[in-house]
């Protein structure tokens, strides 16, 4: 925001611009005509600056033709190439990348771009519809209940009606004109910044989920609720399968992340989460990176989605349990 002496500032330079200085510089006791034709002019200067096609940023309107030219563009899992196709983020991406505006990779991560919209009722065309949590979907709504998405694997972008309440609703364009913004944050997406925030309040080893977290640009919370299922929080667990310590790393799998001794938490927590980001990364889906995690990124491809043996079929709700729990 601008201070009174910017402000001032600005007024001068306008005025200074509309030829008004020494109008605005007579003293009172002139009457109100400068003040009036400095109002007039102003008002007229700044309304062709913001008028249409004259500095105006992008609307929600601009939003929903930007993601309208992607109907029929087929779902591939992990895609953001339209010419190969897109997955529900990557297309989000794509559609506002189309008007200049840059938003994060991952569906979660989308869903805390922006600002906040209270229902769906509030909701606007062009705002990011979220949906799930953890969040594993995102669209953009068009308005009357209506959405544009990349569903699902076997589908194509298209036109839906919103089928569920969404868990979060983000609003990443305000219809501001450029020329009157002066903190561009109001435009510019959260991204990991929301991310990596605490919330771990007596929660053991928090802040070394909140550094690895934020190193990783994985949510902290995420971390946490990781170690609460798979040690309870002890750094000296042991499985019976020999994975170790308060991440429960397979011996094999902390050398590959560099982690020379899993009993150490800090090194446990940085690997863990160098592991679920490169996983988050390849799947595009907490659910599946927690799968992953559990199982292997290779069983998670063979089975086109979370393996079906009961351990990771159990692992994966749990964890998302402990996510809720702690507000994430």
């Amino acid at each position: 925001m601008l201070g009174v002496a910017g402000v001032l500032s600005r007024i001068s330079e306008l005025q200074g611009q509309l030829g008004l200085n020494a109008a605005a510089q007579a003293p009172a006791a002139t009457g109100g005509t400068s003040g009036t034709r400095f109002a007039s002019a102003l008002s007229s200067a700044t309304g062709a600056a913001t008028g249409p096609g004259r500095g105006a940023g992008p609307s929600g309107g601009d939003v929903v033709a930007a993601a309208k030219k992607y109907l029929g563009t087929p779902y591939v899992f992990g895609g953001t190439d339209p010419s190969k196709g897109l997955d529900c983020s990557g297309f989000i991406q794509r559609a506002y990348a189309d008007l200049g505006v840059d938003l994060p990779r991952n569906s979660w991560q989308q869903a805390k771009a922006g600002r906040p919209v209270a229902s769906l009722a509030d909701a606007k065309p062009g705002d990011v519809l979220a949906f799930n949590s953890p969040v594993d979907h995102v669209a953009i709504y068009l308005g009357d209940n209506k959405m544009i998405a990349a569903p699902k694997p076997g589908d194509h972008v298209k036109i839906q009606s919103v089928y569920e309440t969404p868990s979060a609703i983000r609003r990443i364009i305000d219809n501001v004109p450029a020329a009157a913004v002066q903190d561009m944050s109001s435009l510019r997406p959260a991204g990991l910044r929301a991310v990596a925030g605490g919330g771990l309040s007596g929660v053991p080893y928090a802040e070394l989920f909140e550094q690895a977290g934020a190193r990783h640009g994985v949510s902290p919370k995420l971390l946490a609720a990781v170690a609460k299922v798979e040690s309870s929080y002890d750094p000296r667990a042991v499985s019976k399968a020999g994975a170790q310590g308060l991440m429960q790393l397979m011996p094999a799998t902390a050398r590959g992340l560099g982690v020379d001794n899993a009993f150490d938490p800090a090194q446990a927590v940085n690997g863990a989460a160098k592991l679920l980001a490169s996983h988050l990364r390849e799947f595009k889906s907490v659910p599946l990176a927690l799968a992953a995690y559990n199982a292997g990124g290779g069983a998670v491809h063979r089975h086109g989605g979370i393996p079906p043996s009961a351990e990771t079929q159990a692992y994966v709700p749990k964890v998302q349990k402990a996510l809720a729990a702690l507000g994430g």
